[in-house]
């Protein structure tokens, strides 16, 4: 593939990545009101789709390939670092801010519990679209030899899918019933005098 296509290729990459890297701009801009562990992730962010840029232009100008491989890694390996320098941070922040918490409620009021039923549902339906993409990708290149393969092929897709989203339901279900909040009303905010 000529350098230029593929200078093309992530040039288009990196100018449609602005949904990521205007907002970790504006999170740089913001400075002491973002917490540490924010500003070094939007930090990763903004490198690393800098990085995507600055090797679109190398592949146009340099003739050697190792030079935009070279600025490609170096990128990467800052962005990383970056990155989970941020998460170790945010980890710190949440035990402090729990811990801050816990001194001003007193031992009565119980840590919130930490849901991550969200996680596991985006898990699920992930990999049910995985999954059914490649059970179409199967299908198509089998061949198709009459109406039956063409039904096949869309039917067993959908059915996949159906079955990851199933398992979704179920499993919002069974964590809903375990933390008995099914079907109970939301909590009240605010304390005991909030209207």
């Amino acid at each position: 593939m000529p350098q230029a296509v593929l200078a093309l290729g992530t040039a288009a990459v990196t100018a449609s990545g602005w949904v990521w890297y205007v907002p970790a701009l504006a999170d740089l801009r913001a400075g002491a009101d973002r917490p540490r562990s924010r500003r070094n992730a939007a930090a990763a962010c903004v490198i690393g789709w800098s990085t995507a840029g600055i090797d679109a232009v190398l592949l146009l100008l340099a003739e050697a390939w190792w030079i935009s491989c070279a600025a490609a890694v170096a990128g990467v390996l800052v962005t990383v670092g970056l990155r989970i320098r941020a998460v170790v941070q945010r980890r710190g922040e949440a035990r402090e801010a729990a811990r801050q918490w816990r001194e001003l409620a007193g031992p009565s009021l119980l840590p919130p519990v930490v849901d991550r039923t969200r996680y596991v549902v985006a898990v699920l339906v992930g990999t049910g679209l995985t999954a059914a993409a490649v059970t179409a990708v199967a299908r198509s290149a089998a061949g198709f030899e009459d109406t039956a393969d063409r039904l096949a092929a869309v039917t067993a897709p959908a059915a996949v899918l159906g079955l990851f989203l199933t398992l979704a339901v179920a499993y919002t279900r069974l964590a809903r019933r375990r933390a008995g909040t099914e079907g109970a009303p939301p909590p009240r905010r605010g304390g005991a005098g909030s209207p």
